[in-house]
Formats: structure tokens, sequence, C-alpha cells
């Protein structure tokens, strides 16, 4: 069951997807779903996806929190001191928001709803 605020998904920046996917598929067996043609998530432990979308790319992989009120968590990050770096969206499957902490780390929050 997910959990506010705990760690729910990894997202990793990408290139090509098609030796991205041969790559770990051949290394240790993984399976993948596509989103279109710049997306691909996979369910290998701990749920994560690989994102070639260029406007998207980061330099670090995402780690993505969940929330169940998306809203209430956006507000509750900008209290904390967090600075929202891509409020609220839509994606296919949900909606999320983008966020740095006090590091400059960014991480991102999604909900199902």
């Amino acid at each position: 069951m997910r959990e506010d605020g705990k760690i729910d998904y990894v997202e990793f920046p990408a290139g090509d997807l098609v030796p991205l996917k041969a790559f770990y598929r051949a290394a240790f067996g993984w399976t993948f779903t596509d989103y279109g043609p710049a997306y691909c998530a996979m369910s290998e432990g701990l749920d994560g996806g690989f994102n070639a979308e260029a406007s998207d790319r980061a330099a670090a992989p995402l780690v993505i929190l969940y929330a169940h009120d998306l809203a209430a968590m956006e507000a509750r990050v900008r209290a904390a001191g967090g600075a929202v770096t891509r409020p609220i969206y839509g994606f296919p499957g949900g909606r999320r928001f983008h966020f740095r902490d006090p590091a400059g780390n960014e991480l991102a929050v999604w909900s199902e709803g």
C-alpha cells in the first residue's frame, strides 16, 4: 500500500530507450511497460522508469515520493522550505510536482488522482 511521504518510484534520465532497455534486459532480466516512444516503466523491486523526453531529462535519477492529497503535500513542502520547481501537472497515470530541498536535491511527489 502506498504511503504519504515514502519513496515510491525512481525515474532515470535516458537517451535512446532501445539500447537502454536491451542492456537492462540482458544484464538483469528486467521487463518494461512502454508509455509512448519516450518513456518506459519497470517494476523490479522498487517501481521506476526511464524518461527519454529531452525537456524532462535531468542530470541525475529523480526520486519520487507519494501523496494521497497532492495539493496538501505541495503546501507542506513549501511550508517546510522546499522550492517548488514544477507545479502540479498531469501525466499518464496521475499528477505530480517537482521541488528542490534545502541542499538543492530535486525530488518529485505524485498521486494517482
